[in-house]
């Protein structure tokens, strides 16, 4: 970062950090302790490219884990992946082995964000989203009629702010509706 940078207050981006997906795991046992159970259900969102370069890293990736592809209404490609739901380190594993897979073919650009998805005894849903090109986690509570439930979010990221690195800047918060695995 130069003095220009500085003087027109631009920042260095953070770089993604996927070892950062292996918090999860103590997030989600902070989470029980509030009354949400993991669903089993995690999934990798990114924007396709045409050509066979992108379509062989795809098909490497469903050669490692059992996925379940699907588009969202934006034109994004989301990855599924299933698990019991006690065993959010298989989940991440394959999480972490999706994201690591694009980004080790140069595809990291294209990556936009993971999840693993929560319910509680009244059935909310709830996701903990992590940014790939900020590198941090935020919480999503969605609410029928695409309303956010934003008092559980900023609860959820106090109970979890010592099990992953949170994302600060609140406007980055961006909603995943029909998100799969949520």
């Amino acid at each position: 970062m130069g003095l220009l940078d500085v003087l027109l207050g631009r920042s260095k981006p953070v770089k993604p950090d996927l070892d950062q997906l292996f918090g999860l795991p103590s997030a989600a046992i902070t989470l029980q302790t509030a009354g949400f159970r993991p669903t089993g259900l995690g999934s990798v969102c990114f924007a396709s490219v045409e050509g066979g370069a992108f379509a062989e890293a795809q098909q490497d990736i469903k050669a490692l884990v059992a996925t379940e592809p699907s588009q969202d209404a934006y034109g994004y490609t989301w990855l599924l992946s299933r698990h019991e739901p006690d065993d959010i380190p298989a989940l991440v594993t394959d999480l972490h082995a999706i994201n690591a897979g694009l980004e080790g073919q140069g595809f990291g650009p294209q990556l936009l964000c993971s999840l693993i998805g929560f319910r509680d005894a009244a059935q909310r849903p709830l996701a903990l989203v992590y940014l790939y090109k900020r590198g941090a986690f935020y919480p999503f509570a969605p609410l029928p009629g695409e309303k956010r439930d934003n008092p559980l979010e900023l609860q959820v990221r106090a109970l979890v702010t010592d099990d992953l690195r949170i994302e600060q800047d609140l406007s980055r918060w961006f909603p995943v509706w029909g998100a799969p695995g949520l």
